[in-house]
């Protein structure tokens, strides 16, 4: 009974030990961490004014002085995508060591548009006008790829932070998007895809 017991707690010691490095290694090749923030102050002020829709992150990046970050929003038309970017915005080499602040993607309502922009610690990309929609036969619908637990991000890796979708018919259905398979999934399905993404680079 003695051995059993002594095998067991060095088992439980070794496993403890094993997490514990994967941990630790996970933890060094992070470069970033992000999380949604749905109920930020930036978000509670659209809904307030009811101008349209913001999708808010909370966003921390390590070895700022030393790193670019990249966000753009991609397009796709009936499965196909837009040669450029919706909107994009690049910002790095920061005077701190770490940053900590809100990114993400905003859409306000006109009368006979849309604007769409983004926004990061520091920066804004120019609203950019996109078609308003004007069929009552489409459904929308925002999926986030992130949680409100912190996800870690890693150096030169392509990120899906979210996607905006327009579906004909009076429903849309949900997709992984941490999925390679699902996304490329919910391309074709869709009308219309808007993929929010992140890269972190050295420079």
């Amino acid at each position: 009974m003695k051995t059993n017991h002594y095998n067991i707690c060095f088992i439980l010691i070794v496993s403890l030990m094993i997490i514990s490095g994967c941990t630790g290694q996970a933890n060094k090749d992070s470069i970033a961490s992000i999380s949604v923030n749905s109920d930020s102050e930036y978000t509670n002020t659209f809904k307030k004014l009811n101008v349209g829709e913001l999708y808010d992150f909370d966003f921390k990046l390590n070895e700022a002085d030393k790193t670019w970050v990249n966000v753009w929003m991609e397009r796709y038309k009936d499965g196909k995508k837009e040669p450029q970017p919706l909107a994009k915005l690049s910002y790095g080499n920061s005077p701190n060591k770490v940053e900590e602040g809100n990114v993400g993607f905003g859409m306000i309502n006109t009368n006979d548009s849309r604007l769409v922009f983004l926004y990061a610690p520091h920066v804004t990309a120019p609203p950019q006008n996109i078609d308003k929609i004007h069929s009552d036969h489409v459904f929308t619908g925002w999926d986030y790829a992130v949680g409100e637990d912190k996800m870690t991000l890693k150096l030169g890796e392509t990120y899906v932070l979210g996607a905006y979708r327009e579906s004909d018919g009076n429903s849309i259905r949900t997709y992984n998007l941490l999925d390679e398979n699902e996304v490329k999934k919910m391309i074709s399905d869709d009308k219309i895809v808007f993929l929010l993404k992140m890269k972190i680079e050295k420079k």
